[in-house]
């Protein structure tokens, strides 16, 4: 399955690419779409919705995670994210695919296991889900992963039946396989 994840922003909106099993996660593609500053708002638009339209053409993403609105001091900022998730959302929902919604809390609960984890912890735990040798570049990438990652760990049933099927063949096999941390329920004495 490929998710594709996007860090909308008027200036720059980050796009990220994961292939999962619902356990391991590849990189497929990451990178960011990056606007001219002297370039009109409504072209800085349509340049976001024509790249994301034709990335998302070219990768065939499964769905699409796109990260919510987060409070923002300034009103004016906050219209302009509005706008570019829009063209975002249109971009995704033009090519058919299905789109969620995440917070950033929610996003840094899935990826770290904290909601009010840091940036740079977001970005080195992309790096380590995926396997990669570096954080990825630019910032806006690494956050639009993140929304990916996300995404596939919430998928809840669909991965976890993935992972029940890893485990059931492992057990035939006589082989005691991997446990997941999702599945982790402490007992009443707070042991495992």
């Amino acid at each position: 399955m490929k998710v594709f994840g996007i860090d909308p922003g008027s200036e720059r909106t980050g796009y990220g690419c994961v292939e999962t099993d619902g356990s391991r996660h590849q990189l497929v593609v990451c990178g960011a779409i990056a606007t001219s500053p002297r370039a009109a708002f409504p072209d800085k638009l349509l340049a976001i919705h024509d790249r994301l339209a034709a990335l998302l053409a070219e990768w065939r993403p499964d769905s699409v995670a796109v990260e919510d609105i987060f409070y923002a001091t300034n009103v004016r900022t906050a219209l302009k994210l509005g706008h570019a998730r829009g063209v975002a959302i249109l971009a995704a929902v033009e090519a058919g695919v299905p789109v969620a919604e995440y917070t950033p809390a929610e996003i840094k609960r899935a990826v770290v296991g904290y909601g009010r984890a840091e940036k740079h912890q977001v970005q080195e735990m992309v790096r380590l889900l995926l396997g990669l040798k570096t954080v990825p570049s630019p910032n806006d990438a690494a956050d639009a992963l993140a929304v990916a990652i996300c995404h596939v760990h919430n998928l809840g049933p669909a991965a976890a039946a993935v992972d029940d099927a890893r485990r059931a063949a492992a057990r035939r096999a006589g082989k005691p396989g991997p446990r997941s941390w999702r599945r982790y329920r402490p007992d009443r004495d707070g042991r495992q």
